[in-house]
């Protein structure tokens, strides 16, 4: 059997990270859909949105207690004459309460301070007698109030375009009138797994067989990623058929194939697409695991497609599977899905047992995040390789080791990619 595989080029992490980027940045988006903003939790904002008034529209109390004059409060204890009471959301009065000096009015947590207060004293410094009150704390003007406007004024952009909505976003959308919001369609996603040794879920494997674990790992991490999972026939190690099934891949928004792309006779996903004169931006980055990952394209004359398709080819054992399509393949489905780029970020946590390990590549090895608050700490989870899809199951992070160190001491921060 005669391969042509593409010109080999494995390029560092960080490089191969950096080359996922540039591309990303080039995608457009496949549309633009309405939707009601309960089902917009998790999907991408495909328009600004503004406030609609001033927030808050009044000046507002932050707590329970007394409208006073701080000037007032020079002296302390001081007593004050009460001369009404204003709640959260009551109509106001006509004409509005006003204060003087010497007064003080009652007020409640979210209601509008009256004109000629600038203070509130919190209602645990005072002491309430019929019409008056006694105050026994002094406050600086401003205190215990939020200025009108002072969160956004009206017209100004609070959410902005290419926001992944969550519940803090969708609570935002809210408060300004959106019930229903324009966002992006998702992205749709083909899974195409390969290999004779490869069979269905509901099968009885041979001796030599294994279920298809990875398409669904796969469906999973892009269902969570804001995509929508199209699975694919398994395709076998021949090159027509494998062809047919990438051909039909390409007819989505991106196609993602797992298996047949490290070394062997029978890995033909390189030597298929070099065929169908595909470019290919990296055969290979210096990690573990996760060495033998592609990258590519077709541009629009080699499949008769208006734009050029996106491809990444990932090693076929589940554990490379899963942490390739999270620093390879994830930027780009997020790009797809309309949101803005975001830089890889690390979070460093204390590691518990020391770990040696070979220089050469960076390493992103299944790890669980124990202990509580500044307590925190790491360990690597006992793995028998990156077929174990147990060990990953296990894990709640990946412990991220540079390509220079071959010990890492306990005690020291590490490195983590929260899974």
């Amino acid at each position: 059997m005669t391969q042509h595989r593409a010109q080999e080029k494995v390029l560092s992490f960080e490089d191969a990270r950096r080359v996922v980027d540039e591309q990303s940045a080039t995608l457009q988006t496949a549309g633009i859909e309405h939707v009601n903003l309960l089902a917009a939790s998790g999907r991408v904002l495909a328009e600004d949105i503004s406030s609609d008034r001033d927030l808050p529209p009044f000046p507002r109390s932050t707590r329970d207690g007394y409208a006073v004059r701080s000037s007032d409060l020079a002296r302390i204890p001081a007593a004050f004459e009460l001369i009404g009471e204003i709640k959260a959301g009551e109509k106001p009065e006509n004409p509005p309460l006003r204060l003087s000096a010497g007064q003080a009015i009652s007020i409640m947590t979210g209601a509008p301070v009256p004109v000629g207060a600038d203070a509130v004293v919190m209602v645990e410094y005072t002491k309430r007698q019929d019409d008056s009150v006694e105050i026994t704390q002094q406050v600086s003007a401003g205190e215990n109030i939020v200025p009108r406007g002072a969160e956004a004024r009206q017209g100004s952009v609070l959410l902005a375009r290419g926001l992944r909505l969550g519940h803090a976003a969708i609570a935002l959308a809210a408060s300004v009138g959106k019930s229903e919001i324009k966002v992006y369609t998702r992205p749709r996603v083909a899974i195409l797994t390969t290999g004779d040794e490869i069979v269905g879920v509901d099968a009885t494997p041979g001796p030599t067989q294994i279920r298809n674990s990875n398409s669904y790992s796969l469906a999973a991490q892009i269902q969570k990623a804001g995509g929508q999972p199209v699975l694919l026939p398994i395709a076998p190690d021949e090159p027509a058929s494998l062809r047919r099934l990438i051909e039909e891949g390409l007819k989505f928004d991106l196609l993602l194939m797992t298996g047949g792309v490290s070394m062997g006779r029978y890995d033909l996903v390189e030597q298929v697409l070099s065929e169908m004169n595909a470019e290919f931006f990296f055969t290979g980055a210096k990690i573990q695991p996760g060495r033998p990952v592609v990258f590519g394209r077709l541009a629009p004359g080699a499949s008769a497609r208006e734009t050029p398709k996106y491809f990444f080819g990932l090693p076929g054992n589940p554990v490379s599977t899963m942490v390739t399509f999270e620093l390879f393949a994830r930027p780009m489905l997020a790009a797809l899905a309309g949101e803005r780029p975001n830089k890889l970020a690390f979070v460093h946590v204390r590691l518990k047992k020391e770990i040696r390990t070979r220089t050469g590549l960076r390493r992103f090895l299944p790890a669980i995040l124990t202990g509580e608050l500044e307590d925190s700490q790491v360990e690597i989870v006992p793995w028998q390789g990156s077929g174990d899809i147990a060990a990953i199951a296990r894990a709640n992070c990946l412990v991220v080791i540079p390509a220079d160190r071959e010990h890492i001491p306990a005690g020291e921060f590490i490195p983590i990619l929260p899974l």
